[in-house]
């Protein structure tokens, strides 16, 4: 296996730094790959956080699987990437410098925007040798995902696989256009997408669940010996629907993230911050609150929660 011309042998462990791009300052931005390969053939697992810079929650669980050793495989090869987006890591942007989404901007160019050199590295470089993929994410502007799983489920393998991961959702979920799934479907992999918790703020539960989901994929696929049992069903979630704001106010939520509701039931109230109303937010759907905002300073129209539809 060579990555960045770097070769790494079969039961060796090697960290490989990738310069993507320079800024003004002579910064370096430099993304920092551990690839752990066993002695013993097998398929080769890509695990990656920070894609977008804000979502540390993909990256913390990325670094603490590295600092655990989950990272070594008993067969085949993991691949770890901790941070791609450093830029955004450091600046809490879930950009880069040019304002673009990297996530966006596949499968990228070698000589375009700092997004598409990060997206074309991932598409030259790291795709075509992975047999599978953990792309970790979060909500993001102050809305929390509870944990879950979204692939296009009706490819047989991504239900295996989401199986096999068990978070507490798995969202039939399409693909978006340019992006790292989307392109890795072309070249005939797997990649499974976790969000948990929301961008910028560690939510320790996200991170567990995905630290465990990981470790029972790993041991699906024979990379490992052991993995712990997850002790809630994984609920499969065809079709998800966005609750918005009808006015604009105050949001105090009724319910919590992962409750199960009812249709009719109280999901909270949007108030006059003046005192002048106070409005009902109710569901129109049976379902599971998969997504909440956080941010109690709504607009009309905005989010308010996203729910996982049960018929």
């Amino acid at each position: 296996m060579i990555i960045n011309g770097i070769e790494i042998a079969p039961g060796e462990e090697k960290v490989v730094d990738v310069n993507i791009a320079r800024l003004p300052s002579h910064t370096t931005i430099d993304v920092s790959i551990t690839i752990a390969r066993s002695t013993e053939p097998g398929p080769t697992l890509l695990l990656m956080g920070g894609l977008h810079g804000d979502e540390i929650n993909g990256s913390e669980i990325v670094r603490r699987m590295i600092e655990k050793n989950d990272h070594k495989p008993k067969i085949g090869t993991v691949i770890c990437i901790p941070i791609i987006n450093v830029y955004g890591f450091i600046y809490f942007s879930r950009y880069v410098p040019d304002g673009k989404d990297v996530n966006r901007s596949f499968p990228g160019n070698k000589n375009g925007s700092l997004a598409s050199r990060m997206a074309n590295f991932l598409t030259k470089e790291i795709l075509p040798i992975i047999d599978y993929g953990l792309d970790f994410h979060t909500g993001g502007a102050d809305r929390t995902n509870y944990p879950q799983v979204r692939c296009m489920m009706k490819d047989q393998k991504n239900v295996e696989l989401a199986e096999a991961f068990h978070a507490p959702f798995t969202l039939d979920s399409k693909f978006r256009p340019n992006s790292l799934r989307q392109t890795a479907n072309k070249f005939g992999k797997h990649i499974l997408v976790y969000e948990g918790g929301e961008s910028s703020r560690f939510d320790e539960f996200a991170i567990r669940e995905g630290i465990k989901g990981a470790r029972r994929l790993m041991q699906h696929l024979g990379m490992r010996e052991t993995a712990e049992k997850a002790d809630y069903e994984n609920l499969i979630i065809k079709n998800s629907s966005w609750v918005r704001a009808r006015r604009s106010g105050v949001f105090l939520s009724a319910v919590k993230s992962g409750e199960k509701i009812k249709k009719n039931q109280l999901l909270g109230h949007i108030n006059d911050p003046f005192g002048g109303f106070k409005n009902k937010v109710t569901s129109s759907v049976n379902g599971y609150v998969i997504g909440l905002n956080h941010n109690p300073i709504v607009h009309e129209g905005d989010a308010l929660m996203h729910l996982g539809v049960i018929k």
